[in-house]
């Protein structure tokens, strides 16, 4: 395993680089019209679960103090209702900010100290059986990750396309 300082955080990071992993292999092939389509106008589209994706990624690097900034903040900042007004990114503008970000903030996660992590950090949930620090900060936005992965999953689908592959990619190392 990579050279990581925190035993706390090694528990989290092969999910954290299974979804760096599975990031193109889940929007692999989508059409542009296919990423805005909604089932029965209820559901969230594939543009706007990729960038909660992305967006969460950044949340979670400007929470570990990373000054790098989501140029589509302002589109999905706290998980932002879709609003289908909005002017989303498209998927390869969407992949390149994942490939960005993603990399960087793996460097963070594997130079922090269990004592980094087990410091407060409100995430605002105020739910009494999670400890707010930044350990439990990494571990939401892992489980966000896995929850949106799913989503998109299954858009896939629903949408007609084969079901997401796991195959990895050599070349990610984050």
């Amino acid at each position: 395993m990579e050279n990581i300082k925190s035993n706390l955080v090694k528990v989290l990071i092969p999910g954290y680089r299974m979804h760096s992993q599975l990031f193109n292999n889940v929007i692999d092939g989508i059409s542009v019209e296919d990423t805005k389509q909604r089932i029965n106008g209820r559901t969230n589209h594939v543009l706007w679960m990729v960038g909660n994706l992305v967006n969460c990624r950044y949340w979670l690097a400007n929470a570990l103090g990373l000054s790098e900034k989501d140029p589509n903040d302002a589109l999905f900042a706290d998980a932002k209702a879709l609003d289908e007004s909005f002017n989303y990114p498209q998927l390869d503008e969407l992949k390149l900010e994942w490939h960005k970000i993603s990399p960087i903030l793996f460097n963070k996660l594997c130079n922090l100290t269990d004592e980094e992590l087990l410091r407060n950090f409100s995430m605002g949930m105020g739910t009494p059986f999670i400890e707010e620090n930044y350990l439990n900060a990494v571990g939401m936005c892992v489980d966000r990750e896995e929850y949106l992965m799913g989503q998109l999953a299954l858009m896939r689908r629903i949408l007609g396309y084969d079901a997401m592959k796991y195959n990895l990619d050599a070349n990610i190392n984050y």
